[in-house]
């Protein structure tokens, strides 16, 4: 990506409101740049808030941008204790809630206000004479159905993925019949404790998934079975062998992430929950009260409800209109593919970058955030905060600064392999290589 210079006479683009979205404003403006912030809905943080009853696994400590701690602080803010665990409402509230209301957010965010295409003016996506030096198009419908319009020099993509789920089918299509079960499907985490309880206590319940949402559901059942009799928990994946799903248990650099798999394993052993694996969903069918669900071997399982946690991917229609180079498979911004592909490994030690990664053909385009990892898991609040700190860096002329890396996140303890990681050194080995360590230049793990 060329040094090229940025027409500060026209605002930043920031597509969502939530972490990293604000975090990309507060570090815009830390340069003295201006930044207008689109969020559909009509609160920042909407996502945090819809799984509001999930637990972090990751501390205070890194869930919380520099640039925005800044300008909270300048209101008398007071951060939460930097060890302690926010669920996703309180991270709503007592952090990116109070950040919106700080003048210099608050000025230049607009809610209520959905993005529903970008392009170059007067310019399109195939004609190339004059491109660089054509301004962003960016249109939006307000609440009330109203179009309008923003011109900017620069656009950062934080929509994330949270409003769009992968299916139950194991093709990455809707398995045969899903969309007809739809009433008894629900998508990522329900909170089967507190306001869906009453739709799982005491049924047989099947969750499908391998991540930490499907892990953070089995274990939530698992509760609520031992407080109501007569409940069941299946619990299935399409990998041959959960070793990999368990984690790094002890050598997790964040314990509580490495608990969670911990805890799985122990349910599994106990007979608590029933592991079918592996299991490929390909239909799915209503029987009278029953829903019956069929691997593309032929197995069955009947069931109560379904829950589907197989992943997130990322809404690229707002995007048709520019030129963007993703990788085919993860549709992440294709320079960063190789350090996050599942395929290869599945470290959340990601080395940090920042915007000459994320850069896209048109320049001064950048997809940041869960937005940047695609179809990949894994992805960390910090590593956001850290790509639109470089963006702004980058954007505000100084790449020496943009360069720079200034983050380190912690190491998961488990790399890409289906052996049980925890084995007889009670989960402190691990084949990721310290922060310090270096590296090859492809890959974000040393030798085991």
């Amino acid at each position: 990506m060329s040094e090229q210079q940025f027409d500060s006479s026209l605002p930043v683009a920031i597509i969502g409101g939530g972490p990293v979205g604000l975090a990309a404003a507060a570090h815009l403006i830390q340069q003295g740049l201006s930044p207008v912030i689109f969020e559909a809905e009509e609160t920042v943080g909407a996502a945090p808030l819809a799984w509001g009853h999930v637990q972090m696994f990751s501390s205070w400590r890194y869930n919380i941008d520099r640039a925005s701690r800044a300008l909270l602080e300048r209101q008398g803010w007071s951060a939460p204790d930097a060890d302690t665990y926010p669920t996703g409402r309180e991270l709503a509230e007592q952090y990116l809630l109070p950040l919106a209301r700080t003048p210099e957010i608050a000025g230049c965010l607009r809610l209520g206000t959905r993005v529903t295409g970008i392009a170059r003016i007067r310019t399109g996506k195939v004609k190339n004479a004059q491109r660089e030096q054509q301004p962003f198009d960016i249109r939006f419908e307000e609440s009330n159905g109203a179009e309008g319009r923003l011109v900017a020099a620069a656009v950062i993509v934080a929509t994330g993925t949270w409003g769009n789920p992968a299916p139950a089918g194991a093709s990455g299509l809707a398995a045969i019949g899903e969309k007809a079960a739809h009433e008894r499907i629900r998508y990522g985490m329900p909170d089967v404790l507190g306001a869906d309880r009453s739709r799982y206590a005491g049924k047989k319940v099947l969750v499908i998934g391998s991540g930490h949402s499907a892990i953070g559901t089995l274990i939530d059942l698992a509760k609520l079975a031992a407080q109501e009799p007569g409940a069941a928990i299946v619990w299935a994946m399409r990998r041959s062998q959960p070793g990999q799903v368990y984690g790094g248990g002890d050598a997790d650099q964040l314990p509580e992430r490495g608990a969670l798999g911990q805890r799985l394993r122990q349910l599994v052993n106990a007979g608590r929950i029933e592991l079918l694996t592996p299991f490929a969903v390909d239909e799915i069918t209503v029987n009278d009260s029953v829903l019956e669900v069929r691997d593309a071997d032929g197995r069955a399982v009947a069931v109560d409800e379904l829950i589907v946690a197989t992943g997130l991917r990322p809404e690229l229609k707002i995007l048709r209109e520019v030129r963007l180079d993703l990788d085919a498979a993860l549709e992440c911004p294709r320079a960063l593919a190789p350090l996050i592909d599942p395929n290869l490994h599945s470290c959340g030690t990601v080395r940090p970058h920042g915007a000459e990664i994320l850069a896209q053909p048109d320049t001064g385009l950048y997809i940041a955030g869960m937005a940047s990892y695609g179809r990949a898991p894994t992805f960390l609040m910090a590593t956001g905060y850290e790509q639109v700190r470089s963006i702004a860096a980058w954007l505000a002329g100084d790449f020496e600064a943009a360069r720079r890396v200034e983050l380190e996140l912690p190491e998961t303890g488990v790399c890409s392999t289906d052996r049980d990681v925890s084995g007889h050194d009670g989960g402190k080995s691990s084949c990721c290589a310290p922060a310090t360590a270096p590296v090859a230049e492809k890959a974000c793990c040393a030798a085991p």
